[in-house]
This record gives structure tokens, sequence and C-alpha cells, in this order.
């Protein structure tokens, strides 16, 4: 039995509409939750909410949203006017165009969801747009409303159904210049670029997510059944710091060995056997 759907409404494009439903693909429900506890007391803390002037408590049903316009000055909404704010919604998805997915850098993609047929009634128009897409190599490109939001989407198949990517605005990704900004324009070539592409090679693989392990979660867990046994935890010492030689690296990484230094005997020229070592006298002019 497919996972409850989190929501219902249909694809359309042009004239045809099929009734779909979205499901969660992505997930961070199955980590270890913690609450905050009082250390004297191990009871559990609540979160109160004070007025930050008068320092008392401030009920549920007194908390309003407040955009600070300046220090200390707030536009008060109420509930009721930002729920009149949210943009109403047909609960369709309407494909404005089919694109190459690879025409949308991914720094725009921001959460995944499984789209399947809402019921068995409208599985052939699902597959017919599914296959039709497969065979084009192409994604749909759709708008709705979701979760009190107008979001762009990204639609793929993927396997017997499709994937729809909620999409970032462009004013929420921050141009790149601004991060590579102070990145100098360094020129890498000769042996260091060699091994770089040697160990590249070696390296070189595929992707499957079943081999990434979440070491901190697995750790968080060793530590809760440690505490539960009643086991003194040690402290991890701070990493010891080293010098880094780039080179050294690169070598040892690529398994060759560094050259052996030439030695003074070796480097100095060969002396013929009697042979004078004082300097030469300068000759009288």
């Amino acid at each position: 039995m497919a996972p409850r759907a989190i929501w219902k409404g249909y694809l359309n494009v042009g004239e045809l509409t099929c009734r779909v439903a979205l499901h969660t693909a992505a997930s961070t429900s199955e980590r270890i939750a913690f609450h905050v506890v009082n250390r004297a007391t191990g009871h559990r803390v609540h979160r109160v909410f004070v007025d930050s002037e008068t320092g008392r408590p401030v009920e549920r049903d007194q908390q309003v949203k407040g955009y600070e316009v300046a220090e200390g000055d707030y536009v008060v909404l109420t509930p009721e006017e930002i729920a009149a704010a949210v943009p109403h919604g047909d609960k369709t998805l309407s494909v404005a165009a089919f694109i190459t997915a690879g025409d949308i850098d991914d720094l725009y993609f921001d959460k995944p969801y499984y789209l399947t047929p809402a019921d068995r009634s409208t599985e052939e128009a699902f597959v017919l747009l599914r296959e039709g897409m497969r065979r084009k190599k192409v994604a749909a490109i759709a708008h709705a409303v979701l979760f009190r939001r107008v979001r762009s989407v990204l639609i793929r198949p993927h396997g017997n159904g499709l994937i729809a990517t909620t999409l970032n605005y462009d004013y929420e990704v921050r141009p790149a210049e601004e991060a590579f900004r102070d990145i100098g324009s360094q020129k890498i070539e000769g042996e260091m670029l060699e091994l770089a592409e040697h160990i590249i090679e070696t390296k070189t693989g595929r992707f499957d997510a079943a081999q990434f392990d979440d070491r901190y979660e697995a750790a968080l867990a060793d530590l809760v059944k440690a505490k539960l046994a009643g086991k003194k935890i040690k402290a991890r010492p701070p990493p010891r710091e080293k010098g880094f030689d780039l080179m050294a690296a690169l070598r040892e990484s690529a398994g060759r060995p560094a050259p052996k230094p030439r030695s003074r005997k070796a480097a100095a020229p060969a002396r013929r056997r009697g042979a004078k070592t004082s300097a030469p006298r300068r000759r009288a002019g």
C-alpha cells in the first residue's frame, strides 16, 4: 500500500487532466530527536514567550506576527490578515512548459516529492503523460499553491511514477559571485595537475546512497545506549594540528613515493685526486 498522501489535486496539461497525489520523498522523522531537560531535576523544559520590555509571559492567543520597520517599531499582522494574503489555490498543478531537465541549475532544487495517480480511474492519463515525457526526454515546469505558497515545481519521470521537486525562487538563491569573490586565479599545471587527474581516475565510481551512512546519527544512538547502560563517556581529545604539504599529500593519495633527495656527494662535482682545494690567487695586474 502506498504511503499516505500529503496533498491531492490535479495535474493539468492543456486539455489533459488527471488526479494526482503528492507523497513525501525525503523526511527527517527517523532522526534521533532530543527534548530540552532541566539538568538539576531531569524534568522537561517548556518554552515560554515573554514580553521583551515587561518580562511577563504572553499567552498564545495574544501572540501575533510583526514586521520590523525600524528598531523597536513593528507593523502588526493578525492571523486573519495573514490568512487573507494566502493565495487561493484550485488544487491544480498547471504545466507551463516542457524543458530539458539539465536547463535548471540544481541550486534551485528545494524538496522532492513522489507524484502518483490519486486513483485507478486516472491512471491511464497519468501513464500516458509519464511515457510521453520519458520518450521526449523532457521535464515539466508546473505551478500550484502548495503549503500556503505559490510554488514552481519540476516534474520528471521516475520509475513507475513522477518526481515533483519544488524550486527555490530566484531571490532565494544567492549569486555564486558573492561566495567566490575572494578566490584567487591560480594556475595549476605540471606534475601536480597530473597527480590530481590520476587520483580522480582511480576514485571514479557510481553514486549509491546505500553506501553512505549517517555517522553522526549512529554515534548519537551509541551514546544513548551507553548512557542507558551506565557507562562513562570519555570526551574526545581535540584534533592535533599538523603542517600540510599539498604535493606530498597528492603523491601519497596517488600511491607514488616522493623522489629521494640527492646527497651532497652526488650533487658536488667529482674532484681529481691530488687537486688543490685552495682558492686561486688573483693574477697581478
